[in-house]
């Protein structure tokens, strides 16, 4: 069985060689996935999988092979996995006695998954934040996600390349890169931003690495390579996913989101990951907020949206995209009308000065002059915090604090980039650390006063008032989620959104999306508009479905760092 599947491996690596290499190969050929024991695995959902599994027509340990054989193929271009867990094979064979015996544990049994590489497993994969400074550190447990997935038999096949400290480190920074991890490329475009900073977890699914993927957000990270990417990505309210082991920012917003190539896909490990953790207190705010038998009950096919109203915060969000993407949108909205979904244009934030006209910007309070109007002035403080609570429980590593962060970047400037104009990945060098470490952490007046702004006016004065329309209530918001001002709002709420897919970009060749976006616990609903649009979308034979954008891999010979931002 070993040899055997050492020669298919060369095999398939020296036809990838050949058909690369050859002028006349077809477009596609050479970075197509191959079949899988004769079977067509490539954008598969999660139920036809498990179809293969459950009727013998291929093994966990059959899908595990051919998912690494694409890993070989296409990792040396795209670079979404950081580390490969050495136990993955082990893993499947036991899944597999198990599913022989008679045992199915859920709809993931057996099947590989990836994770960003902030969030924890205690096994023989690093954790590191794709930095140097936490090399060999040792985790004390899985974060709640991997064991939750695990004790769903999922097999963890490995760690998924980021931009470094999730992009906490750099304000200047290439997107998707990490000094241990290298950068992150989409398929669809080697040479711009591939969206992150959960990229390598997204540009995994996207290009049938791994059919699903766990990341993290604080302001944009799940949702915006999700869309960059041409996949789902869930990011749920803060609160409904536990933090515990996984790699500080902000307790305040950040969340574990999932991946995957369908809303059904993404709701089928929304499932597996939810639920209360006494070691992170947020998701106590979940209790007789989430349905009996999970958010896979609410999946829906386009009928569902006959009745629905959905608004549209054109002066908040809509008018910062692009013209080809209105274009795009607008006409996806035109589709939601002959379903029978009413649209409500105009439907706005109370606030809309508090969206940045200039593109994101966690910074945007200060830079109209009130700090203690600003998301960055409480997220740098909850940082210096929240990763020291974190770094305690490490054992084998010198890190423990920011300072030690810091130096360590600083003495190790050629593979870290500690020092501004040294490496290309990180321009402005350590500039989030530093403003972190400038304030020690200080829960003054200003900190306070920066979380109650940006909470009430994303809340109460935002999202839910436009939700609440003057009492002509909405069943959910519509966002162009490539305006990342739209993203940043949410974020700043801790409230969920689901994006799906939309089109591709003639200019840059890059996807983007659509996305829902609802009050806190909302889930329900948003997974009921979400997949229903995506079951019109693709019912109706439009444009506007993931197998009608498939990557190009453009500039695919091309290796620029950084990436444009």
């Amino acid at each position: 069985m070993f040899i055997t599947s050492v020669i298919v491996i060369v095999a398939s690596l020296t036809n990838f060689a050949t058909a690369q290499n050859s002028s006349h190969a077809p477009a596609t050929s050479w970075h197509a996935m191959s079949l899988c024991r004769g079977l067509k695995i490539e954008d598969a959902p999660i139920a036809v999988l498990q179809d293969h599994l459950s009727t013998g027509r291929l093994t966990s340990v059959d899908l595990l092979f051919c998912y690494m054989q694409r890993y070989y193929q296409t990792n040396q271009y795209i670079n979404s996995v950081l580390e490969i867990n050495p136990d993955a094979y082990d893993i499947a064979a036991s899944l597999d006695c198990e599913r022989k015996a008679g045992k199915v544990r859920s709809k993931l049994h057996g099947l590989p998954f990836l994770v960003k590489d902030n969030i924890a497993s205690a096994d023989r994969l690093q954790t590191t934040a794709g930095s140097w400074a936490l090399l060999g550190s040792v985790v004390p447990r899985d974060a709640f996600v991997v064991a939750k997935l695990r004790e769903a038999g999922a097999i963890l096949l490995g760690k998924a390349t980021l931009s470094e400290w999730a992009d906490m480190r750099s304000n200047n920074y290439s997107e998707g890169y990490s000094a241990r991890g290298g950068q992150a490329r989409s398929p669809y475009n080697f040479t711009v931003n591939p969206g992150g900073s959960s990229t390598g977890s997204a540009i995994a699914v996207s290009n049938n690495v791994v059919p699903f993927a766990l990341g993290t957000e604080t302001d944009g990270s799940v949702i915006n390579p999700s869309m960059r990417n041409a996949i789902v990505g869930i990011k749920p309210t803060v609160g409904l996913t536990s933090r515990a082991g996984v790699i500080p920012e902000s307790e305040h917003q950040d969340t574990v989101g999932v991946f995957g190539k369908t809303v059904a896909d993404a709701v089928y490990v929304l499932d597996a990951i939810y639920g209360f953790d006494g070691r992170d207190n947020y998701t106590a705010a979940q209790a007789g907020k989430t349905p009996n038998g999970g958010y896979v009950q609410y999946l829906s096919k386009a009928k569902v949206l006959d009745g629905a109203r959905f608004g549209i915060p054109w002066k908040s969000f809509w008018q910062y995209a692009d013209q080809e993407q209105l274009d795009t949108l607008l006409t996806m909205l035109d589709v939601l009308r002959t379903a029978g979904a009413t649209i409500i244009n105009g439907t706005e934030l109370q606030h809309p000065e508090i969206v940045s006209p200039d593109g994101w910007n966690w910074d945007y309070g200060t830079v109209r002059g009130y700090p203690n109007e600003s998301e960055y002035s409480y997220i740098t403080v909850d940082f210096y915090n929240n990763i020291a609570t974190y770094l305690s429980e490490l054992s084998n590593t010198n890190i423990r604090n920011l300072e030690d962060l810091v130096q360590y970047n600083i003495d190790n400037f050629g593979s870290e980039g500690g020092t501004p104009g040294i490496h290309p990945a990180f321009g402005s060098g350590q500039d989030g650390f530093l403003a972190s470490l400038a304030n020690k952490g200080a829960q003054n007046e200003t900190y306070y006063q920066a979380l109650a702004f940006c909470q009430r006016t994303s809340r109460d004065e935002g999202i839910d008032y436009a939700l609440h329309n003057r009492g002509n209530k909405l069943d959910a918001l519509l966002l162009p989620p490539d305006v990342a001002q739209a993203v940043q709002i949410a974020a700043q709420a801790g409230y969920p959104i689901i994006t799906i897919p939309a089109s591709v970009h003639s200019d840059s060749d890059m996807p983007y999306g659509l996305a829902v976006l609802g009050t806190a616990f909302s889930e329900a609903g948003l997974v009921k508009y979400a997949s229903a649009m995506e079951d019109l979308f693709v019912s109706s034979g439009s444009k506007f479905q993931r197998s009608k954008t498939p990557p190009g891999w453009s500039n695919y010979l091309d290796r620029n760092l950084p990436v444009p931002f």
